[in-house]
């Protein structure tokens, strides 16, 4: 990691926050880096349970930094586009990671910014969010997987809007849209996100993990074979020390005590 992206683990919680502020966290190559390897640390620590994407200052993330130059390098079409390939597992490790992650939206989101946060599992934004995909009026196609993901959020009519006309829309749109599960006033976003991921952080990991697989197969795969994942892990989820915790804390009316397998 470098300073572009800070790190922060507390009880479980990792809060990845973007920090070109004065730049509203728009994406040059260090900060894309940044978070690659914020993203692959989280991912990748025992110790975390829930992530918290962030941005520092007025903005969550802005979208590429028109004003970097060879932020993807100064070679040829195919390495500028291997480049990229190497970058955007970024949204890959917020959508498909084993732990739960959280896009906690304040200021502006656009461009691949926007895309980081339809990658996340949940949503939140603050009263001063402003949205846009901002591709077209760059001249550009899109990146991060937004025009996958987007769809699947908001449905295919509303992203092909967004993408097609790249307006402006804001937190309340955005909640009205479906993308954004609830608006905060700025100074309560960060407490709201941190409230969500001390719920999690008390559930069962195996569980939560299983979920989110589940849902993720659910967008991919036909019924048939998602109803198979689903019993497999089912199954097997009951079979762990966490399920049989649950169920004794339930008979006995107290909280459980998960450990994790």
């Amino acid at each position: 990691m470098n300073d572009t992206v800070l790190f922060h683990l507390d009880g479980g919680i990792a809060t990845i926050t973007l920090n070109r502020p004065d730049k509203l966290n728009a994406m040059n190559a260090e900060l894309l880096q940044g978070a690659v390897d914020a993203l692959e640390k989280a991912a990748d620590d025992p110790a975390v349970r829930v992530v918290i994407f962030t941005g520092a200052g007025r903005g969550f993330c802005a979208g590429g930094d028109l004003s970097a130059r060879d932020t993807l390098g100064s070679g040829n079409t195919e390495s500028r586009i291997g480049v990229l390939q190497n970058l955007q597992p970024s949204s890959k490790l917020l959508r498909t990671m084993p732990k739960v992650t959280i896009a906690a939206i304040n200021g502006p989101c656009a461009g691949g910014g926007f895309s980081w946060a339809a990658a996340a599992d949940l949503r939140y934004a603050a009263e001063s969010a402003r949205f846009t995909t901002a591709y077209l009026n760059a001249g550009l196609s899109g990146d991060f997987g937004g025009t996958w993901t987007l769809p699947r959020i908001v449905g295919s009519a509303r992203a092909r809007e967004l993408y097609l006309l790249s307006e402006k829309f804001t937190a309340s749109d955005a909640e009205r849209f479906g993308f954004v599960s609830k608006v905060l006033p700025d100074a309560e976003l960060m407490d709201h996100a941190r409230s969500v991921a001390g719920r999690l952080l008390n559930a069962a990991p195996i569980a939560l993990q299983r979920i989110k697989q589940n849902l993720n197969d659910a967008e991919d795969l036909a019924f048939n074979d998602a109803l198979d994942r689903e019993a497999e892990r089912h199954v097997r989820t009951g079979e762990s020390a966490d399920s049989a915790e649950a169920r004794r804390a339930f008979l006995e009316k107290r909280p459980p005590d998960f450990k994790g397998h």
